[in-house]
């Protein structure tokens, strides 16, 4: 098998991730003629359950051809079950609303306060806990982040900034700039976490201006990444990965435990060993957050512990996510174990 050089994992991408984000496919049946499965049209929802669809094309590209039940796939195309509704199942579902501390700005959990710095991915995911997020009226970018700087400014405890969306990476670089500057005000704070899906779904994303910002803040530097299935990673996921890295990121991946994408031992293995052959090490596997339309997700708590029981057999412990739950008004993630459900 031939792979890429170091040097050449560390190279600029070769095309614009702009330009590529532009190109991303927005309507449900190009998905499925792109994928070859043009008479599958019975599988989508009379309209986009009022989530509106787009992937981009390299994301597509790793889709296997003909199979309905393409891990990738389901991830991403809309399906009719969006439409059910479900007891326990809500627009908020782990209460971002309640944890407000600013336009934009949700502070949760001691410590560490989190802005929504973009309402926009580069990929909508249908099991989105943010999916009905008002992202139009509380995006921390807004007015050179001025509303949420003041608010991690007037808490000394706050020592790590997350960058949370929508996607963060979908601002400009220069944007991200305007927050690094207003950042290096604040002895306080020293670490920047950003949580993100571009280098997953557009590597291309991670070029060199985006890595020269990153290469140059004065913190200590997280980045986790989103994949939930193995399949996501190519080469080109690989040489963002490594881009990251040399600008001295920290880099971990959590996922969401899917029926039909990851719930199963073999799936989960393969995502801790090709996300760490990345260098990428896995971080949490999440319980899917009861948002309204994504309930034909869920996998149970018994099916999810008995997933992690097979992992610990087969995996060093390093490589084991933390199987978590996040539930409004807890003091942090929650463990799910046989004696906390």
């Amino acid at each position: 098998m031939i792979t890429a050089s170091p040097s050449s994992r560390l190279s600029p991408p070769s095309r614009d991730w702009r330009e590529l984000w532009r190109e991303s496919i927005t309507d449900a049946r190009e998905l499925l003629a792109a994928v070859g499965l043009t008479h599958r049209a019975d599988l989508l929802p009379a309209d986009d359950a009022g989530f509106p669809l787009r992937v981009p094309r390299g994301f597509v590209s790793r889709m296997r051809q003909g199979d309905p039940t393409d891990p990738l796939l389901l991830q991403v195309l809309p399906r009719a079950a969006e439409h059910e509704t479900r007891p326990g199942y809500t627009v908020d579902a782990v209460g971002d609303m309640a944890s407000r501390a600013g336009h934009g700005v949700l502070h949760k959990y001691d410590g560490r306060a989190l802005l929504i710095a973009s309402g926009s991915c580069a990929v909508n995911c249908r099991y989105c806990f943010r999916r009905h997020f008002p992202y139009a009226e509380e995006i921390a970018a807004a007015a050179q982040w001025r509303e949420a700087l003041a608010h991690v400014r007037a808490d000394t405890s706050i020592r790590e900034i997350i960058l949370s969306g929508g996607d963060p990476l979908s601002l400009a670089t220069h944007k991200l700039e305007e927050l690094t500057r207003g950042l290096a005000e604040l002895p306080h704070v020293v670490r920047l976490r950003i949580h993100t899906r571009l280098p997953v779904v557009l590597p291309e994303r991670v070029d060199e201006a985006f890595t020269a910002w990153l290469a140059a803040l004065p913190l200590q530097k997280v980045v986790v990444l989103h994949a939930n299935h193995a399949n996501e990673f190519d080469d080109g996921v690989d040489a963002a990965c490594a881009r990251l890295r040399a600008a001295g990121a920290s880099l971990l991946n959590q996922a969401v435990l899917l029926r039909g994408v990851n719930d199963d031992v073999n799936a989960l293995t393969a995502l801790a060993e090709r996300a760490f052959a990345a260098g990428v090490l896995p971080y949490y596997l999440h319980q899917l957050d009861k948002v309204q339309g994504a309930a034909h997700y869920e996998v149970d708590d018994d099916r999810a512990l008995w997933l992690m029981e097979a992992l610990r057999a087969r995996l060093p412990g390093y490589l084991v996510p933390r199987l978590v739950r996040e539930l409004q008004g807890d003091p942090a993630k929650r463990p799910i174990t046989d004696f906390a459900r």
